[in-house]
């Protein structure tokens, strides 16, 4: 429903400085199509840049009245609270978004055309977007992927809301900058609402979980040919006690091999201190024993932890380097953080296709970001 080019303004509320905010994070710093404001009361009148470090150049304004002026034609809500219900305060501006003549797209659980009054507000030449429902006609999963062509890079988190999809993101624009063809698989709100397909994982029924993956991985790979790798956007995390999407991911996909996502320096699941986190290489390998189990091809290979992407959001580039090297060191595979800079993206797309078999040219790395 939301085409690459329409002009959006995102609904932020308090978000835009936190993680609250993460799906309209994610869409500043990944949509390639115009974003004409960004709606966040306390931070109205500010920089994006200074508030974010995202560079990109968006008003903030306070209001979603004060954004009609930048010509919207969506209003997107950015915000991932926990449970996905609709806070309070997006209400009115949902409202006068669809009384200006604005669509609405929405990856909460709340279904915003389900509720009466913004329904009520919505023209026949207007839409509202809930992107969280199960897909129709979803199957139990069969191992269908196992007989693609293309290559499946699944990411893995040691915890929730750790880059996953920016890990992936970051390794698309890779390969494409080199050459390659990749393509991007979202099975999260953000990814969904970047890449205009997908399936949103959460929403679909447990026994239907890996069959709708698996649907979303085929459809992806449709047209792709052996040289091709599909990036699997993973959900959760086999460490957190409340997710549970792990496993379907890797059923329905069937990876070729994982990129393992980790923020620097965390040792333990968030907002539960007494979970700790098991060591890189213990969880690696029973990621890789979990893998081996379900394929529909146990004569091949099984697929492998290539890499491992690390988020030093909030690292100086020495305490960066340093803690990729740790991890290099521990595990014996290549650690580098892929939003930082190009090169980063470039090491670790090359140590993927070189450990999937794939021989990759000589390229000129780019220079990193300042």
């Amino acid at each position: 429903m939301l085409s690459a080019t329409a002009p959006i303004v995102l609904l932020l509320h308090g978000g835009l400085d936190n993680l609250s905010g993460k799906t309209g994070l994610a869409l500043l710093r990944y949509r390639p199509g115009p974003i004409v404001a960004v709606v966040d009361q306390g931070q109205a009148g500010g920089s994006l840049e200074a508030i974010t470090g995202i560079r990109r150049s968006v008003p903030v304004v306070g209001d979603l009245r004060s954004s009609l002026v930048y010509g919207p034609q969506v209003a997107v809500v950015g915000l991932a609270p926990s449970g996905g219900t609709l806070p309070a305060g997006l209400r009115n501006d949902l409202l006068v978004a669809l009384d200006a003549g604005l669509s609405v797209a929405s990856g909460l659980h709340t279904r915003l055309g389900d509720d009466p009054e913004l329904a009520s507000h919505c023209q026949s030449d207007q839409w509202i977007w809930d992107l969280r429902q199960e897909p129709p006609g979803l199957v139990v999963a069969s191992g269908l992927a196992a007989a693609l062509s293309s290559q499946r890079i699944l990411t893995l988190g040691t915890d929730m809301a750790v880059g996953k999809m920016s890990a992936c993101l970051e390794l698309v624009a890779a390969a494409r900058r080199q050459g390659f063809a990749a393509r991007f698989v979202g099975t999260g709100q953000a990814g969904i609402l970047i890449s205009g397909a997908g399936v949103p994982l959460d929403a679909v029924r447990v026994d239907y979980a890996a069959g709708a993956v698996e649907q979303a991985v085929l459809q992806a790979a449709e047209g792709a040919g052996p040289n091709t790798t599909l990036f699997v956007e993973g959900q959760g995390s086999r460490c957190h006690p409340g997710s549970s999407a792990s496993l379907p991911l890797i059923r329905g996909c069937q990876p070729t091999g994982f990129l393992l996502v980790h923020r620097a320096g965390q040792n333990h699941v968030k907002n539960h201190p007494s979970i700790p986190l098991p060591p890189l290489a213990e969880l690696i390998a029973t990621i890789e024993q979990l893998a081996a189990l379900g394929r529909s091809d146990p004569a091949s290979p099984a697929p492998k932890v290539r890499a491992v992407a690390l988020n030093t959001a909030r690292l100086s580039e020495a305490e960066a380097q340093s803690q990729a090297a740790a991890i290099e060191a521990e595990t014996g595979l290549t650690c580098d953080d892929p939003v930082r800079n190009f090169p980063a993206a470039d090491r670790l797309l090359e140590a993927i296709r070189a450990s999937e078999g794939i021989r990759t040219p000589v390229w000129r790395h780019h220079k990193p970001l300042p």
